[in-house]
C-alpha cells in the first residue's frame, strides 16, 4: 500500500503586532535581523536594536492606533493559509500553514507542526511577489536555520517570486479597474506604490526594482492605464530608493492633477502601510495639494490570487 505523502506549505510573510502591547517587541525582532540592517560590530546589533525599537514604538503605535490597535496582516495569511489549502489536490495532501519572519507564528513552530504531521518537504511560499533579499531572502533564511536546528531533514523547495504569474496579474488588474470606476468619467493619474529599500541593495544586485517593474509593464497591458512609480515607508538615515510616494503625489499636483488611484504594487495583504500610511496620511497629503485620492484594495482572500498561489505550489 502507498505511503500517503505530505506536502507542507509555509506562507511567508513579515507578521505584525497584533496589539499595541506588541509593537516594541516586534521593532525589536525586526531591528535585530542583521541580514537586512547591520547596527554596528555584531555584538551591539541586539542592544541598540532594542534601544532603536524603544525609541520607535510611541511614533509606530498611532498609526497601529488608527487601524484598530494592531496590524490585520497575521489573520489575513492565516485566512489565506486556510482558503489556499482547500484549493490545493488532495493527492498529495498539503498542508498550508503562515509562517512570519518577525512575529508569531515564527518559523521554529511551522517547522514543528509539519514534523509532527509527517510532512516529507516543505514548499518555501512568499507572500512577496518581488524579490528582496530583506523580504524574500531573510524569510528563506529564518526557514532553513529552523529545519537544520531540529536537525529533521526536510527538503525546502522555495519559490523565489512571481512578478508576472497570470493569475496574480488579473486579480491586480481587477482591483485597478475597480479603482478607476470610483472616478467615474474624470482623469485618473494612476501611481503604483512600493516598499523602500536601501538603494545599496540595488546596487548590490537585489531584482526588487526589476520585479516591481516587470509586474507594472504587464498590468498595464492588461489594464490599458499608464503610471508612475514611487516608494514609501522609508526610515533610517540611509540612501533610498527614489521618488518617495509623497514626492510623486506633489509632482501630479504640480501638474494639475485632481484624481490619484494609488495602486500598493508590493502588498498582497493590507497591513499599516496600506491601511494608514496611505489611506490616512496620503491621502491626508493629497487633499492639502487639492487632490481626491482613492487606494486600490488589498488582494488579501480575492479568488484570483489565491488562484494564483495555488498554480504556484502545483507547478513546483
Amino acid at each position: 500500500m502507498k505511503t500517503k505523502e505530505f506536502i507542507g506549505v509555509a506562507l511567508l510573510n513579515l507578521g505584525g503586532p497584533e496589539i499595541l502591547d506588541d509593537v516594541e517587541p516586534f521593532l525589536y525582532n525586526l531591528f535585530s535581523d542583521r541580514g537586512i540592517i547591520r547596527l554596528g560590530p555584531s555584538f551591539l546589533q541586539k542592544p541598540i536594536a532594542r534601544f532603536i525599537a524603544w525609541r520607535r514604538a510611541p511614533k509606530s503605535k498611532i498609526g497601529y492606533e488608527h487601524i484598530g490597535g494592531g496590524s490585520p496582516i497575521n489573520k489575513l495569511t492565516a485566512l489565506q493559509a486556510q482558503l489556499l489549502e482547500k484549493e490545493l489536490p488532495r493527492e498529495p495532501s498539503y498542508l498550508v500553514r503562515p509562517c512570519m519572519r518577525y512575529w508569531q507564528p515564527f518559523a521554529d513552530e511551522v517547522v514543528e507542526d509539519f514534523v509532527a504531521a509527517g510532512v516529507s518537504k516543505i514548499i518555501a511560499l512568499p507572500l512577496y511577489p518581488h524579490y528582496s533579499k530583506a523580504t524574500t531572502g531573510s524569510s528563506f533564511l529564518d526557514l532553513r536555520e529552523a529545519a537544520n536546528r531540529r536537525n529533521c531533514g526536510l527538503e525546502i523547495l522555495e519559490v523565489n517570486s512571481y512578478p508576472d504569474q497570470p493569475d496574480y496579474l488579473d486579480a491586480l488588474a481587477g482591483r485597478v479597474k475597480e479603482g478607476l470606476g470610483l472616478f467615474a468619467d474624470e482623469n485618473v493619474e494612476l501611481i503604483y506604490s512600493a516598499h523602500s529599500l536601501p538603494k545599496k541593495f540595488i546596487d548590490e544586485g537585489d531584482p526588487y526594482v526589476e520585479h516591481i517593474n516587470r509586474t507594472i509593464k504587464a498590468l498595464e497591458k492588461l489594464t490599458g492605464k499608464s503610471g508612475r512609480i514611487g516608494y514609501q515607508s522609508r526610515s533610517g538615515p540611509v540612501e533610498w530608493l527614489e521618488p518617495s510616494t509623497p514626492e510623486v503625489l506633489e509632482r501630479c499636483a504640480g501638474e494639475g492633477c485632481k484624481n490619484v488611484l494609488l495602486v500598493p504594487i508590493s502588498f498582497v495583504s493590507d497591513h499599516v502601510e496600506t491601511l494608514y500610511e496611505i489611506e490616512v496620511t496620503y491621502r491626508q497629503l493629497a487633499r492639502d495639494f487639492g487632490m481626491r485620492l482613492e487606494c486600490t484594495k488589498g488582494l488579501n482572500d480575492d479568488p484570483l490570487f489565491i488562484s494564483a498561489l495555488k498554480n504556484i505550489v502545483v507547478s513546483v
